[in-house]
């Protein structure tokens, strides 16, 4: 009976070679880190903390900076849906001009509570990217800061938006974003992190929205369709739900990579050096 040549029962195989290789990578780092921080269920509590902080908030925004057009039709854009599916969005949401009339003290209160809630969930899903303890309790008014700064930047893309600007508007709409990514991960995390530590972060947030829209427009188009048959108005809601699950992967998926680039473009380069 032939016989193993001695030491390859020990060998590994070249499959776990090759996981522990990917383990021991960044896409290996990066899932673990992923896991660890939860991004699926921090994804979810951004979809339902943004639902209600977003849509009140971009309805009341669109609606006190545009020509008789308001938050659905910004939504519709911002989707990439089609016209027919824009015009089912519509028909969830009240008229411009009857959202401000309708509003009252006590749903601004419950906006500003639920908003300011949205932006402790923001800056927590960032303290877990960079492996940060959380900020002490007088550092809350960062959030009321996040919140302000966070409307103003949603009225000039909604007025933009609705004003259609050229073609010109896409690149400044982009390096707007990043800008405003990039500065909220500095306040949310407390200047606990390099300014140029956080760029990358804001760059890939801003790549990976613009791939969503590009997904939308494939996928979630035809979905509003489809679900508006199947469930009514509910459809719809759910469409948006969904999307806005997807915005939260984005958003803390990359901060998650902007870290760790941050992390590996130094060995990169000192690898490269050594070379040379």
């Amino acid at each position: 009976m032939p016989t193993k040549p001695s030491g390859t029962e020990n060998r590994p195989s070249w499959f776990g070679r090759l996981r522990r290789v990917i383990s021991r990578s960044a896409v290996g780092r990066g899932w673990r880190r992923s896991s660890d921080m939860e991004l699926g269920q921090r994804a979810l509590g951004f979809a339902a903390l943004g639902f209600l902080t977003l849509v009140p908030l971009l309805i009341i925004v669109s609606a006190g900076g545009q020509r008789g057009q308001g938050f659905a039709q910004w939504l519709g854009q911002g989707l990439g849906v089609s016209t027919d599916s824009r015009e089912r969005v519509e028909r969830l949401f009240t008229l411009p001009g009857q959202a401000l009339r309708t509003t009252t003290v006590f749903g601004l209160a419950a906006l500003a509570v639920f908003g300011l809630s949205f932006g402790a969930a923001v800056q927590t899903g960032y303290e877990k990217v960079w492996d940060l303890p959380p900020a002490r309790w007088w550092a809350r008014w960062r959030h009321l800061v996040w919140l302000g700064v966070f409307t103003g930047y949603l009225f000039v893309s909604a007025t933009t938006t609705l004003l259609h600007t050229p073609s010109g508007g896409g690149a400044t709409a982009s390096l707007s974003a990043v800008l405003f990514f990039w500065w909220s991960q500095r306040l949310l995390l407390g200047g606990r992190i390099r300014w140029l530590a956080l760029l990358p972060g804001a760059v890939v947030t801003v790549i990976g929205l613009i791939g969503l829209r590009v997904f939308s427009m494939l996928v979630f188009s035809p979905l509003i369709a489809s679900s508006t048959i199947s469930y009514g108005p509910v459809g719809t809601v759910l469409v948006v739900q969904s999307w806005l699950v997807g915005v939260g992967l984005v958003v803390f998926g990359g901060a998650l990579v902007g870290q760790l680039l941050n992390e590996e473009l130094p060995r990169v380069a000192a690898a490269l050096r050594r070379r040379r």
